[in-house]
């Protein structure tokens, strides 16, 4: 039973691997490749071989993956895993396959149709927008299913470990420069096109900030329930208020107010979004000098909440 369940996660978990790098590699391929506008890490310096070189976008991904991959593994252990291999090889051959840069599918190159080539020249910005929110989409439908695509994430990973450095600290600064770095290969090469290549930095820097923003997102998922926490005179009339007339289950937890210096209790629920606003009316009905303080809530487990995928 166990071992069936195992496999029925971990098909679960490849499957939305791949449909993650799938979208990922289309907000690169398709929106931001041709548009010059470059995301940060190994993606932005594969984008920026690829306009001095010419050679498939998805393939440098994939070469400079490898080593990185090696050293994480070395550096990290095993348990660094086959899904991380699995979801930076996936987005590398979507990239180029959408792109239409794989032999026997050169027919297919979605960054010529002519909703992309509109979207280019009419509405630049609606472009790179469509591209971050597909980016972070899937990126953070591989984050969530267990799965990374290497890239600055190993190096994160093995700073963190070797010097303590944020996770989060140590990819801005990478994707920063990186995105510098491109924003000089675009200006040395003249491809900038219409749009000077400091216009096009200030676009990437913009497309970092809305993809990361998705990711987080995805990850954490939109707050759906809250926690409330109230300090009262009337806490046992209010906890049955909540037991009864909300069918919701509440703790008390001793503490002792330090400004008064007396021993009372802290009354703590989690609540749905919809079910807030009427607690808040109760609490108020009975005890309208009640403290009570809200708290986001990205997940719960437990009997009366639906588990986020």
């Amino acid at each position: 039973m166990n071992n069936k369940i195992f496999n029925e996660h971990t098909i679960i978990d490849y499957a939305a691997i791949t449909f993650g790098a799938a979208i990922m590699a289309i907000g690169i391929g398709v929106f931001l490749v041709d548009a010059k506008v470059v995301p940060g890490g190994v993606t932005g310096i594969s984008m920026s071989l690829h306009y001095l070189t010419g050679l498939p976008v998805g393939l440098m991904i994939w070469g400079l993956n490898i080593p990185l991959y090696i050293w994480g593994v070395k550096e990290l252990g095993k348990e660094f895993g086959i899904k991380t291999f699995y979801g930076f090889t996936l987005n590398s051959f979507f990239i180029d396959f959408f792109r239409g840069d794989i032999p026997g599918f050169s027919s297919i190159r979605l960054q010529d149709s002519e909703t992309i080539k509109n979207l280019q020249q009419n509405d630049f910005l609606f472009l790179i927008l469509i591209g971050a929110a597909l980016l972070g989409l899937g990126l953070g439908i591989v984050f969530k299913f267990k799965g990374t695509t290497a890239g600055t994430d190993i190096v994160a990973a093995i700073m963190h470990k070797r010097f303590g450095t944020k996770p989060g600290t140590s990819i801005m600064i990478t994707d920063f420069f990186v995105i510098m770095i491109a924003g000089l290969v675009i200006e040395f090469k003249d491809i900038a096109g219409d749009r000077s290549a400091i216009t096009l930095t200030l676009y990437a820097l913009f497309l970092l900030f809305v993809s990361s923003r998705l990711v987080d997102t995805i990850i954490d998922g939109f707050d759906y329930a809250r926690s409330v926490d109230i300090i009262s005179d009337k806490n046992d009339e209010i906890a049955r208020i909540i037991m009864d007339d909300m069918s919701r289950g509440a703790t008390a937890i001793k503490a002792r107010g330090l400004y008064r210096n007396i021993e009372r209790e802290i009354l703590t629920t989690v609540v749905t979004l919809k079910e807030l606003s009427k607690l808040l009316s109760l609490i108020k009905q009975v005890d309208p000098n009640a403290f009570v303080t809200i708290s986001n809530v990205h997940e719960v487990m437990g009997e009366g909440f639906r588990r986020r995928i």
